[in-house]
């Protein structure tokens, strides 16, 4: 298969992880989650002497996107750094600003070429989005994240893949998501036009069906 990079976009609670978890086991394409990956940077107790981390972390704990050219700096390096490697990616939720965008497309567009960048929008309701947030669950141990509502249990204490104790998102807390759901509709959304003037082409996708039929939906797309 041609070497591809994916971007995975949608408000909080669409599923976009789990997602990228599927399509990077089925593509073999290294995920690069970068809401992930940034809440294990700033909260890491190790980096908290550096004070732009720490002004990070104010930001991300208060469901506020953070700092843009601090973003495109960290994930500009991640996809140089696979790119090299000759590797297929993913990406879920990044770039997330217009500045962070327009930085990082053309990155993309010189590693994997325009037509091989495929960008998903993940569509769903505010109410669906504060829904499903406050039934997220993440496992400590191997990541993998978890909706309430498809467990048996009202409230899971432990990762059905691998058994470890599950916890919820710092910015998962209710109090935070009308925040992250204005940042979204604010500073997120007005990328997708950006893409579209550069030649990008956007696949809009309802979010609501379950998780293994909305893979299916988009896979489809890839293996055209």
């Amino acid at each position: 298969m041609q070497k591809i990079a994916v971007i995975l976009y949608g408000p909080p609670g669409t599923g976009k992880s789990t997602q990228a978890r599927f399509l990077s086991a089925k593509l073999d394409l290294f995920l690069s989650d970068t809401g992930r990956y940034l809440d294990a940077l700033v909260h890491d107790e190790k980096n908290q002497k550096n004070k732009t981390i720490r002004r990070e972390r104010e930001l991300y704990d208060s469901g506020k996107l953070m700092t843009p050219s601090f973003v495109l700096r960290v994930v500009e390096q991640r996809v140089r750094r696979i790119a090299k490697t000759d590797s297929s990616l993913i990406l879920s939720g990044s770039p997330r600003t217009l500045y962070e965008a327009e930085g990082l497309l053309p990155v993309l567009a010189k590693e994997y070429g325009r037509k091989n960048v495929y960008v998903f929008v993940l569509d769903v309701s505010k109410a669906v989005s504060i829904k499903r947030n406050g039934l997220r669950y993440l496992c400590r141990v191997c990541g993998a994240p978890l909706l309430a509502q498809y467990y048996p249990s009202k409230h899971p204490k432990h990762c059905p893949v691998c058994g470890g104790p599950l916890y919820k998102r710092t910015d998962d807390k209710p109090e935070l998501l009308a925040t992250r759901l204005e940042q979204y509709e604010n500073r997120t959304k007005p990328i997708f036009s950006f893409m579209k003037k550069k030649g990008y082409r956007i696949i809009h996708i309802d979010g609501r069906p379950a998780p293994f039929k909305l893979f299916r939906t988009i896979y489809g797309h890839i293996e055209k």
